[in-house]
């Protein structure tokens, strides 16, 4: 039930190569799963990964650079193929459907699921998806086309009832609900009340995660992902090619490593590595150059399984 953990499929940037796929994730909330991003290979990914493809319910896009949703038409074609039913609703920039939707129609014409889309505006923070438990909003990144990463936050849990003492007050277990969900007890016969904070103890904390690709360094995210519990921030160049980067509307690991200090995460991972890192030693040097600054990060890498 406690179930919140996020699978790397692809953390690669726009060129695939033998060692890094394109963006893609799968964080599964509970056993809901929420794709997000859909680069080239991530039919592979999800294979690699055991991942069950019919418990997917939603796609999140970032932006729409290739390496992010190039993967989409031929996902939906697989689904088609295997017959999967009910509906899969794909979260992104407005532009998404004008673009996939003739292509979903010539790929696959008889799909026997629903497909939907669902825009958001890249540019303002807002909730594009709620259930009783889960919250996702939009933060607006700064890249050069319209992009949004996405906030994964749980919502407070219930408090904890202290059972025996309520057991002991003859308090019937039509009322537990309500006072785990903070409300005081009145017993009927004698009118005395019994504050929540007698029948119950704090709840365990809530966790969040955020993912931040593709984007220049900005601390108009700060305020969003404040104390979330894993960031994963792009670090496309190491400190050296910041020019480069800002030219590109990227991060650098030094850059993606201050947001994390400042926002007061618990923990940063970097990814979307450029091509030019042809080892793991390459991408160490992005490790180190972030650690100076945030000691706890992490390099991702494909099939690496986080738990928030």
């Amino acid at each position: 039930m406690d179930c919140f953990k996020v699978t790397i499929l692809g953390c690669g940037s726009a060129k695939p190569t033998l060692r890094h796929a394109p963006t893609a994730q799968v964080v599964n909330f509970r056993g809901n799963l929420f794709l997000v991003d859909c680069g080239e290979g991530v039919q592979i990914g999800l294979a690699r990964n055991r991942v069950p493809v019919g418990k997917i319910g939603h796609i999140l896009l970032s932006h729409l650079h290739g390496d992010h949703c190039l993967g989409l038409v031929g996902l939906i074609a697989s689904l088609g193929l295997g017959q999967r039913t009910g509906e899969i609703v794909i979260h992104a920039h407005r532009d998404a459907e004008r673009i996939f939707q003739p292509l979903f129609d010539f790929f696959s014409p008889d799909l026997s699921m629903k497909v939907s889309f669902q825009s958001f505006d890249p540019g303002r923070s807002s909730v594009i998806y709620e259930d009783d438990s889960l919250l996702i909003k939009t933060i607006p990144l700064c890249h050069r086309v319209p992009t949004a990463g996405f906030l994964f936050q749980e919502k407070p849990r219930d408090r904890h009832l202290l059972a025996e003492k309520c057991d002991a007050l003859g308090i019937p277990f039509a009322y537990f609900r309500g006072i785990k969900k903070g409300l005081d007890w009145t017993n009927p016969e004698t009118g005395e009340v019994i504050p929540n904070k007698e029948l119950t103890t704090d709840p365990t904390p809530s966790k969040s995660y955020a993912f931040c690709s593709d984007t220049m360094y900005s601390e108009k995210v700060i305020p969003i992902i404040k104390g979330c519990d894993v960031l994963y921030h792009e670090s496309t160049y190491s400190n050296v090619d910041t020019l480069k980067a800002h030219l590109r509307g990227h991060s650098t690991s030094v850059e993606a490593a201050t947001i994390a200090l400042k926002a007061e995460v618990g923990r940063l991972l970097l990814g979307h590595y450029s091509s030019q890192f042809m080892s793991n030693e390459d991408e160490e040097i992005l490790l180190d150059e972030a650690r100076q600054i945030f000691p706890n990060t992490t390099l991702s890498r494909e099939q690496m399984v986080v738990e928030i």
